[in-house]
């Protein structure tokens, strides 16, 4: 019986232990800041940042914009894990011309299977450059945008429209056949009730696969 008691505690003890170890967390260092910030990035903007990337255990560059990209920036949206988790958590209420560097643990980056020239277990560190915020495509502001005749609800030609001035905005050369297809790729995903339209509610609730 008291081997038993000893055992229990044992285990009791060992599972308080572990409770009491927080979760490993994404550390931000601001490198640098802007005099006056207009806006702060929230989930849901897209953001344009240029970037570097590194290992921790030996200082190596695995990836940068400046030199991997054709020194072009990228976009990336905030809140939905179109990148690494370590991301989402360390770039939120950042300026236009501020420069943060995260060191990211393996469980908010590539984890246990690691990614190309990652190995498995690696805690990363970036430094990231913000460049600019646009409201993202399920802002509230991006559905008023679309929608032209202010009546809660977004037709096929608004979002065709909407889509031919994004592209010509970025300078990509798309046809009408393109777009069509775009368009009807969108309205199978998105109009829920097959009307016809995208609802706001539609247009603004999260899908788990965003």
């Amino acid at each position: 019986m008291a081997a038993l008691r000893a055992a229990l505690l044992g285990a009791v003890l060992g599972c308080a232990a572990a409770a009491l170890i927080p979760a490993a967390d994404v550390k931000v260092e601001v490198l640098q800041k802007p005099f006056l910030c207009h806006r702060r990035t929230k989930w849901g903007d897209m953001m344009l940042v240029h970037y570097e990337g590194f290992l921790e255990r030996d200082g190596s560059m695995f990836h940068s914009t400046h030199k991997h990209n054709n020194g072009q920036p990228m976009w990336f949206t905030l809140g939905i894990r179109e990148a690494i988790k370590g991301w989402d958590k360390g770039l939120k209420d950042m300026c236009v011309g501020e420069k943060r560097k995260l060191t990211i643990p393996p469980s908010l980056a590539y984890g246990k299977e690691g990614k190309g020239k990652i190995p498995p277990e690696s805690t990363l560190i970036f430094n990231i450059d913000l460049l600019e915020i646009r409201n993202g495509p399920r802002s509230h502001e991006s559905f008023q945008e679309m929608d032209l005749n202010d009546d809660w609800k977004l037709s096929k030609q608004e979002v065709k429209i909407y889509l031919k001035k994004e592209f010509e905005k970025h300078g990509a050369v798309v046809n009408d056949t393109q777009h069509d297809a775009l368009v009807e790729d969108i309205f199978d995903k998105e109009d829920e009730d097959s009307d016809g339209f995208i609802s706001a509610r539609e247009f603004t609730y999260k899908h788990d696969e965003l």
